[in-house]
């Protein structure tokens, strides 16, 4: 049964700014192989285009998105992001990794989704993040685990982290932000469709940011 999104989360969609929110939907149909980055797709899909993949080009990606049990560890010394390679193997043991069975992933703007998808991701400035935090703490009377190391930020923690936490907020990674171009000002966040209308319920009980 569709979630009929594009009706039923208008507090969400209206602090999105530039763009849609996208859908992420882990699918058993066959898909295509793009030369794209993950982060790059779904920031194509914010502005209106839609794909169902199989594999996309980033290693790092491959390993969060299940496709690979390959570490990134490698990837990350020889770019020099980790200062040896005990504490880049740390590094990549922390990141969280989708183990759901599937075979591609469709990722498209809401406003055409016509499925159920597992997780909602949006491009917020820090005002409609903080929105987001305080709806969930509405429910849960904490934050989520936003936890993150500038790494991995659209694969793991937007799209892995909800799957498993329900929210995920990202201050962004080196990769997305040089390849897939959203502002230095925005901070991107996923959510799972498990608690969507908490979130957006969350949104309706507590007060704007200058009540």
């Amino acid at each position: 049964m569709r979630l009929r999104a594009q009706l039923e989360i208008p507090n969400i969609i209206s602090l999105a700014g530039i763009g849609e929110p996208v859908c992420i939907t882990f699918e058993n149909e066959k898909g295509t192989s793009s030369e794209l980055l993950y982060c790059e797709i779904v920031h194509r899909a914010r502005y209106g285009e839609s794909f169902l993949i199989e594999k996309q080009r980033c290693s790092a990606g491959d390993h969060i998105l299940g496709k690979t049990s390959r570490s990134p560890a490698d990837y990350y010394l020889r770019a020099g992001r980790y200062r040896d390679m005990e504490t880049a193997i740390r590094a990549a043991d922390s990141l969280l990794c989708i183990e759901k069975e599937y075979r591609s992933i469709r990722i498209e703007p809401l406003s055409v989704s016509k499925n159920d998808p597992d997780v909602f991701l949006l491009f917020l400035r820090p005002e409609s993040a903080m929105r987001i935090l305080q709806a969930y703490a509405y429910h849960f009377g904490k934050g989520p685990d936003t936890t993150g190391i500038g790494a991995a930020s659209i694969c793991c923690d937007c799209t892995a982290r909800p799957l498993t936490q329900g929210l995920g907020m990202s201050f962004g990674c080196k990769g997305s932000r040089k390849h897939s171009d959203y502002a230095d000002t925005e901070v991107p966040l996923g959510i799972s469709r498990d608690i969507i209308q908490k979130i957006e319920e969350g949104l309706e009980k507590t007060p704007d940011t200058y009540e």
